[in-house]
């Protein structure tokens, strides 16, 4: 398996991977491939991150900028992220996530936040935070990973492109 930026020729791939792989989510309501558009149309897909096996796009990870409350610079957004269903319980995502997670430290990112399965995220040091909001989700679902001691404070939120639709 090999994990490296998208380039222009996987978009289509990359939207099939998304829509494979929240098909059958009954929390997903089925736009994930229309964030994704919208993030790289509005150039903020700060990290895009792609799994390739054998010269297929088998998974998928996308990294924008949030805004907090309190003003807090360099914290962004993790997903939607996207494994292949046959490709699933093998690694690919954990791979694509703490590819990804390096990849934001590197850009002296000060933390990633994100809405998802406590039970998955907690095992790379995600966990809920009573002072960081993200409001119309249930609070255990709503997750950060500050990379430093200072965890902002308030309301969070994405990328307007998590409101496409189409």
């Amino acid at each position: 398996m090999i994990i490296r930026k998208e380039r222009v020729t996987d978009i289509e791939e990359i939207t099939q991977v998304t829509v494979a792989a929240f098909k059958d989510l009954p929390i997903s309501n089925h736009t994930e491939q229309f964030i994704i558009q919208a993030l790289r149309s509005a150039g903020a897909l700060t990290i895009s991150l792609v799994a390739e096996i054998e010269g297929k796009v088998v998974g998928h990870i996308a990294f924008s900028p949030v805004s907090i409350a309190d003003c807090t610079e360099a914290w962004y957004g993790l997903g939607p992220i996207s494994v292949l269903p046959n490709q699933q319980k093998q690694g690919i995502g954990s791979s694509l996530l703490n590819q990804g997670l390096s990849l934001l430290k590197g850009l002296d990112g000060q933390g990633c936040a994100l809405v998802g399965d406590p039970n998955y995220y907690r095992r790379f040091g995600f966990r809920n935070y009573p002072g960081l909001i993200y409001e119309g989700v249930p609070p255990e679902f709503f997750l950060a990973l500050p990379f430093t001691e200072k965890v902002p404070q308030g309301i969070v939120l994405f990328h307007k492109g998590f409101l496409a639709e189409s």
